[in-house]
């Protein structure tokens, strides 16, 4: 054995000093997120109103399908004096065209805000990025540090939006149509569609970072710390 292979480390231990653990990882971008509250803060509000527009919408929804469910007369004539479009035979109110476009608009607008505050993270965080790729850290420990900060994100402003929304949306339902329009809701309904504004929030998130994340997994260490703050 020569003495540049008894220096040498092995591709294990290499390994084993660049492949940090999921949670150290998670404990790494949590702090990054506190570090940066604030815009992170502002990156979360973005989402938090395309979620609970989706939630308004859907939950209301729901709340004019339990209405309908009721059979009550007086609950009938309220939605088509509100403007639903509903048949004598209908039994639920499908959202119109314009809803769903406004719906998607919004939520495509929150991406964009999202991929534009995670491009200037990654821009802020270049000497962060390349100490750490000097340090040894793979690719792919870059590319997962942003995927859970996204992550908790998403989840974080998807939650808060999604139970805004669901809670506006009860709450207009109960000054326009009155009690009885809550008292005949499916909350089994309203509880779905809370938790898939929720899980859209969280995609949005993610979807919103892959590309940002990919830039600054790619970046070179040289470069990077070249970079003048």
């Amino acid at each position: 054995m020569t003495a540049d292979s008894r220096l040498s480390p092995s591709p294990e231990t290499v390994n084993r000093l660049v492949v940090l653990p999921f949670q150290k990882a998670l404990e790494i971008a949590f702090k990054s997120i506190q570090v940066r509250f604030f815009r992170s803060l502002i990156t979360t509000l973005s989402l938090i109103l395309a979620v609970a527009f989706l939630s308004f919408v859907n939950v209301g929804t729901d709340v004019a399908d339990g209405m309908l469910a009721s059979g009550q007369p007086q609950l009938r004539q309220a939605l088509i004096q509100a403007g639903y479009d509903i048949g004598p035979e209908d039994t639920s109110v499908a959202s119109t065209a314009k809803q769903r476009w406004i719906v998607i608009l919004s939520l495509l607008v929150c991406v964009v805000g999202i991929i534009n505050a995670q491009l200037m993270a990654v821009t802020e965080r270049f000497r962060e990025i390349g100490t750490m790729k000097c340090l040894g850290a793979l690719d792919r420990f870059i590319l997962r540090l942003f995927v859970l900060e996204a992550g908790m994100q998403g989840l974080a402003g998807g939650t808060v939006g999604a139970l805004l929304g669901a809670l506006f949306s009860l709450v207009n339902a109960t000054v326009s149509y009155g009690w009885d329009a809550v008292a005949h809701v499916a909350w089994a309904e309203v509880a779905l569609s809370t938790l898939v504004s929720v899980g859209v929030g969280f995609l949005l998130s993610l979807v919103g970072v892959l590309y940002p994340a990919a830039l600054a997994a790619k970046m070179q260490p040289v470069e990077a710390m070249r970079v003048e703050q």
